[in-house]
């Protein structure tokens, strides 16, 4: 059972790490293709100008992977997450360097217009109650989970002095706690589409209860400057132990740092 799991829990990793090597192998390229007469001592860099990353900004597409057929989630599901990190180059190498930090990250979820995340039940596991045709529903509905996070990143910068105009790669980790959970649901509507109570109705729902209060997710992000590509895969199942189908969260957006 022990290296099943494990078995399953690498080949998602590979997801994360097949596209920042390809990223890394594209600078790499990249640079050899650029003649140098000389081989620079990166130990003599002058740091003074180079921006410590503090502000890191993510947004991107959400997904849930391996969740049962009867969790239907549907259009652009997304995060938003801001960090501020401090970066410390190695001083034998400052194109390499650790960074770590504190910030929040938040995933929305969207589900179909016929679909209820219950997550106020008493029942033990999380329900998802599909309506039918002839039922009253929310036009549009969401789940939110906002964790505190500490990111964690090994990078590699190919100009340490200029990160700015630098290709910039980064493996790492992030730590986190959940703060809130809650549905969003608007516009209730009956079976003929007709609104209820009025189109600018808006329900939230709050509770933590069926969500998992840990949050583990390895991260890669490769790019040049201040963007990069951002990847995610929380090896800690969205939903806690026994409290639900086991399925985990993909992410993949944009990055903006150096700011």
């Amino acid at each position: 059972m022990l290296s099943t799991l494990f078995f399953y829990y690498f080949c998602q990793m590979k997801k994360v790490i097949f596209i920042t090597a390809s990223f890394l192998l594209f600078g790499f390229f990249v640079q050899a293709q650029t003649p140098s007469t000389t081989k620079k001592d990166w130990s003599k860099s002058d740091l003074t100008g180079r921006a410590a990353d503090h502000f890191m900004i993510q947004f991107g597409s959400d997904s849930w992977q391996n969740a049962p057929d009867s969790v239907k989630t549907s259009g652009f599901s997304r995060h938003f997450n801001i960090y501020f990190m401090y970066d410390k180059p190695f001083k034998s190498n400052p194109r390499f360097s650790v960074a770590y930090g504190a910030g929040i990250g938040t995933s929305n979820i969207f589900f179909d217009d016929h679909t209820l995340v219950d997550i106020k039940s008493s029942a033990s596991t999380l329900p998802f109650k599909h309506l039918g045709s002839t039922e009253s529903h929310f036009e549009k509905s969401k789940v939110t989970t906002i964790y505190f996070q500490a990111p964690v990143e090994l990078r590699y910068f190919t100009n340490p002095e200029n990160p700015k105009k630098s290709f910039k790669y980064a493996v790492g980790l992030k730590l986190g706690t959940l703060l809130k959970a809650y549905t969003k649901s608007k516009n209730y509507i009956n079976s003929e589409g007709n609104s209820i109570y009025g189109k600018t109705f808006i329900e939230k729902r709050y509770s933590n209860r069926f969500f998992n209060p840990a949050n583990v997710e390895l991260t890669g992000r490769a790019g040049y400057g201040l963007f990069s590509l951002d990847m995610g895969y929380t090896i800690t199942p969205v939903l806690r132990d026994g409290f639900g189908a086991s399925f985990n969260k993909f992410s993949i957006g944009l990055t903006i740092s150096g700011l």
